[in-house]
């Protein structure tokens, strides 16, 4: 697969890492379309970079299949789905206020984990559609976990619970999809510069970015989407998890 003739739908397209990866992915001439919840961001985002825009909510089935039927309309088909919605919370197991909130707890796992499924379950059955390229492949699933799947730091049960669910079934994925052409992948980013923590006094920055062993420093955004365009034209990467991280371990 080449990113150049890619049709591309990029979830969380209207911030953070979605947006970088919608961003370089349509600068690289693929067709991208945005599924965020921020109507008002992701029509902005998907206008500055001539792609689209379907408000979608990862968690609602029909919401996705609508937002994957408005994509195979918009760019005749769909190609490659990139996985990027998530929320991260941080609540102790039991803490001051007694145990962790369960409605919490489910909407993190609903959210980051199960989202991330619905989505890639029907863009799965959407690519089967394609026509196969030489090798034989139709697309290419790439899901975001994070190194909180593996050393999870307090306060991170739910967040990591959802992240490891997501390096869980990349293998398994992988293999169900063989058959037709699809392939899956997990990046697992360290600690990137994402709105979530642009947000942070500079001192908390800098304290986090010292944590990097090499480069110190917080990751770039366009780190992971150089990542996400290089698997998608690196056709025998296929259910593995990527560590994008600097060679951090969360303490």
């Amino acid at each position: 697969m080449k990113l150049d003739t890619t049709k591309a739908i990029v979830t969380g397209g209207a911030s953070g890492l979605g947006e970088a990866t919608a961003r370089y992915f349509a600068a690289q001439g693929a067709q991208v379309t945005l599924l965020d919840r921020d109507a008002a961001r992701g029509t902005q985002v998907a206008s500055e970079i001539g792609g689209h825009f379907a408000e979608t909510d990862v968690t609602d089935e029909a919401s996705v299949q609508a937002a994957i039927d408005l994509a195979t309309e918009k760019m005749g088909g769909i190609s490659a789905a990139v996985n990027c919605a998530g929320i991260a919370l941080g609540i102790k197991t039991v803490g001051r206020d007694g145990p962790h909130p369960l409605p919490a707890f489910q909407k993190t796992i609903d959210i980051n984990l199960v989202g991330s499924f619905n989505v890639a379950r029907l863009a799965a059955a959407a690519m089967g559609a394609n026509d196969p390229e030489p090798d034989g492949a139709r697309g290419v699933i790439i899901n975001t976990a994070s190194i909180a799947a593996f050393d999870g730091q307090k306060g991170q049960a739910a967040y990591a619970a959802s992240k490891g669910g997501i390096v869980g079934m990349t293998l398994p994925m992988a293999r169900d999809l063989a058959s037709t052409g699809v392939r899956v992948m997990t990046i697992a980013p360290g600690i990137f510069k994402t709105p979530m923590l642009a947000g942070l006094p500079d001192d908390v920055q800098a304290a986090l970015a010292a944590d990097v062993p090499n480069p110190a420093r917080l990751g770039d955004p366009q780190e992971y989407a150089r990542l996400a365009g290089f698997i998608v034209e690196m056709g025998y990467l296929n259910g593995e998890v990527i560590r994008l991280d600097g060679a951090l371990r969360m303490r």
